[in-house]
């Protein structure tokens, strides 16, 4: 039996053999077809600009995403491309999608968000990341995001929803590291990178990285949601041409680009593939108006009836006639005798003031009628003149 080999070398051979096979079968799958990458850029594109749009209501800055770029990488393709350190924020579904991604910001960017947040002018950015930096960084992710998986909710029509994410700090060296850090970035996975732009303050790169089974999965799951047709007529099917894959890939584009929401506005341009471009939708003519708004002065008659003054006719209001006046001291006052001679602040035959109810309303002249002092009023004061009084 010399030279034979015993059953369980055989079977350590075979798995051996097997496991071989699998990880070669994985290493080739590792890839995304062009109607995939299209798919994931065009979702990105539109998700990214309502997360800009969620991000100026934040920072009450103008914020801009323009068109992401989506290619394949590896670790170290990010850390020799990327700032170190920077902040790994990591997204997780609980609905609608299952899977995760990862979104990097610079240091510098994360820092002159937290200061805009906080009501700051974007320029306080020294010292080191705090455990404040994070968190506020998670807060604006966590509603960017959210707004974004709205969106995706609307493309793919169903419910989607993540998870409040979580923020890291990480240096980016040649190997993956941490406990915080994903296991598909040990391998090879879908980078989309997106030019920001925030005010004056930011003109930076933000990244956002897939594994390949979230992506692919992403793309099933548009696939199915815009993939129902009408049931034909019974008798056209033997009549209808037959389809190559260059046509079926083209409607798959127009499926993608007739599903994006109408009301969907943001600084960004439409997402274009390198190789197979999307079928522009005409522009339709729009008759524009301006609006017509209703005057604050009314134009027609009054139909508000006048006030009824006579109800004020019998209301008493004092009247006081007010010679003039003058400041004295306790002492002098204390010195007051009969017969002493006070002088006032007016000269004789100065107009003299008429007060009703303390408020100076005119001016007038001492006359005598028969054994009583009188006031003939010689000038009624304006509004202005009782103010300054």
């Amino acid at each position: 039996m010399d030279g034979m080999l015993s059953q369980e070398e055989i079977n350590a051979l075979l798995n051996g053999l097997g496991a071989g096979a699998d990880d070669h079968e994985k290493n080739e799958t590792e890839t995304l077809t062009d109607a995939e990458k299209d798919a994931i850029g065009e979702i990105s594109n539109i998700s990214m600009g309502t997360a800009a749009t969620t991000l100026f209501a934040l920072v009450n800055q103008k914020v801009t995403i323009t068109t992401p770029v989506v290619e394949y990488a590896t670790w170290k393709d990010v850390a020799n491309s990327y700032d170190r350190p920077c902040v790994f924020i990591q997204i997780y579904y609980e609905d609608g999608l299952d899977g995760n991604n990862i979104l990097i910001l610079k240091e510098k960017d994360v820092k002159i968000i937290t200061d805009l947040m906080m009501g700051g002018n974007g320029t306080n950015i020294d010292g080191e990341l705090s455990e404040m930096h994070l968190s506020a960084i998670c807060e604006a992710m966590n509603q960017m995001m959210g707004s974004a998986a709205t969106s995706i909710s609307s493309m793919l029509e169903k419910r989607v929803s993540i998870t409040p994410p979580s923020a890291t700090v990480v240096d980016m060296g040649d190997t993956v590291s941490g406990e915080n850090i994903a296991d598909f970035l040990k391998g090879s996975f879908v980078k989309v990178s997106f030019h920001m732009v925030i005010g004056d303050l930011v003109d930076s790169i933000l990244m956002q990285l897939y594994p390949f089974d979230f992506a692919r999965n992403l793309y099933r799951e548009f696939i199915n949601a815009h993939s129902a047709q009408p049931e034909e007529p019974v008798g056209t099917r033997e009549n209808k041409p037959e389809t190559t894959p260059k046509d079926d890939e083209r409607g798959l584009k127009m499926s993608q680009q007739a599903s994006m929401p109408s009301g969907y506005m943001s600084n960004q341009t439409p997402y274009i593939p390198n190789q197979s471009p999307y079928m522009q939708q005409p522009v339709r003519d729009v008759n524009v108006q301006p609006a017509q708004f209703a005057p604050f002065t009314p134009t027609g008659p009054q139909t508000v009836p006048p006030e009824n003054i006579d109800l004020l006719m019998d209301v008493p209001l004092e009247v006081t006639v007010e010679l003039g006046r003058t400041s004295k001291s306790i002492k002098e006052i204390l010195d007051f005798a009969p017969g002493t001679i006070i002088e006032l602040n007016r000269l004789a035959g100065e107009p003299i003031d008429v007060l009703v109810n303390g408020k100076f309303v005119a001016k007038g002249e001492v006359v005598v009628m028969e054994e009583a002092f009188g006031i003939r009023v010689t000038e009624i004061v304006k509004q202005g003149q009782k103010i300054l009084h």
